[in-house]
């Protein structure tokens, strides 16, 4: 099942939330026993509760980063045609050192940036990190099947894959009544 958890800090030293992010990926134990780990780096905190399913090498376990250090990535969900994706990377050059559809992803997004999201077909919810840039990019499938729930103020961007493990930053929680019509309007 996996899941994802992150912080994107717009004030605070992204450090000051560790314990948030430790507490957001332990409401999420039941989604991943195989794996958890966090990666920190500049304004960002990203956590990943790890189902090993495709691909069980440790190698394979998130947040996954490319050579360069650059680029990290957190993904919940499966990349149906990442073989053929992967054969068109290895056909530019790219070595790949998994049999994950995670890594595919990463390289995918680090060649095409947020063009990737028109060429891979599965149900996902993901976050990757630029270092360089300072970006971060959260995404899910078209149909929403995997979930992804976020919350912003002026502090900081968190987003994860249970609204429980966001529950672990302690902001006020309130109905937005905008929301709730359109959802009971439009389901």
């Amino acid at each position: 099942m996996c899941g994802i958890v992150g912080v994107y800090s717009l004030k605070k030293n992204v450090f000051e939330y560790q314990e948030s992010v430790s507490d957001a990926l332990n409401a999420l134990s039941r989604r991943g026993p195989d794996a958890a780990e966090v990666y920190w780096s500049g304004n960002v905190g990203l956590g990943h509760r790890r189902l090993a399913i495709i691909d069980i090498n440790k190698h394979a376990n998130q947040p996954m980063q490319d050579q360069s250090g650059r680029y990290c990535l957190v993904f919940n969900g499966e990349i149906f045609n990442y073989k053929t994706l992967k054969a068109d990377l290895e056909a530019k050059g790219i070595i790949f050192k998994t049999q994950s559809d995670t890594e595919v992803l990463l390289q995918m997004y680090i060649m095409y940036k947020e063009k990737c999201l028109d060429l891979i077909q599965g149900f996902f919810a993901f976050a990757v990190y630029d270092n360089l840039n300072n970006d971060l990019l959260i995404a899910k499938d078209p149909l929403g099947k995997k979930p992804l729930y976020y919350f912003k103020n002026e502090e900081y961007f968190i987003f994860g894959s249970e609204l429980k493990s966001l529950q672990a930053f302690g902001f006020e929680k309130k109905i937005n009544m905008n929301s709730l019509f359109f959802y009971l309007q439009l389901n």
